[in-house]
């Protein structure tokens, strides 16, 4: 009988009360949630540009390069560079924007840079391909993009981010042939030591479109 009364009390032992289960489930998931919390909040603060892939562009060792374009004509591709560029506007960053629909050596440059024939937007920080307008508004929702962006000087060249020059154009109309492309010159007959009648050539000043980047903000 003792010993029956024995095994009574070692079964009541090893019951379980359920109201202590369910406190130490909601406490241990409490603190998975936490867990997962205080990581993911770690990866926002902490992003780093040595986790893209590595292309640089020319001069973009140390700045912002962001190749898009002015061209209505693809609205999707239009739409996405407007919204880049709203963002980067918003940090108020010094950003080197080169319009491909503007010079076709931007163009090329571009197409060199990653292998193949893309079309912007683009968006390289500090010689890191950070991606296009997918890749760069997941990083700004997720608080990333702020963080690689914090070691770019701002934009002190222009005043509340309008170029009073261009007018954020990043371009101006040559004034050596006035967007014509041609320029009026003097062949030169070495033989006869005098210049022959008015010809008409290539301006180099400009691009194929008779434009000069501006100096003030590019």
């Amino acid at each position: 009988m003792k010993e029956m009364q024995g095994k009574r009390g070692f079964v009541k032992k090893l019951k379980f009360n359920p109201t202590k289960i369910n406190t130490f489930f909601r406490h241990h998931t409490f603190s998975n949630q936490n867990l997962k919390t205080n990581n993911v909040n770690k990866d926002v603060e902490h992003p780093c540009l040595s986790d893209f892939e590595e292309k640089c562009p020319p001069g973009g060792e140390n700045a912002v390069v962001f190749y898009t374009t002015s061209l209505r004509g693809i609205r999707k591709t239009f739409e996405d560079c407007s919204r880049i560029r709203f963002l980067l506007d918003s940090f108020k960053v010094s950003v080197q924007e080169r319009d491909v629909s503007m010079d076709m050596g931007f163009r090329e440059e571009l197409w060199n840079i990653l292998g193949c024939r893309v079309i912007p937007p683009k968006l390289f920080i500090k010689g890191r391909y950070i991606g296009g307008a997918d890749e760069v508004v997941g990083l700004h929702e997720q608080g990333k993009l702020k963080k690689l962006l914090e070691e770019i000087p701002s934009s002190g060249n222009v005043a509340n981010n309008v170029c009073s020059c261009c007018g954020n154009f990043r371009f101006l109309i040559c004034s050596n042939c006035n967007g014509s492309r041609k320029v009026y010159d003097r062949d030169h007959d070495p033989d006869r030591d005098r210049d022959h009648e008015l010809c008409i050539k290539r301006c180099n000043d400009c691009n194929e479109n008779g434009l000069v980047k501006c100096q003030f903000c590019c």
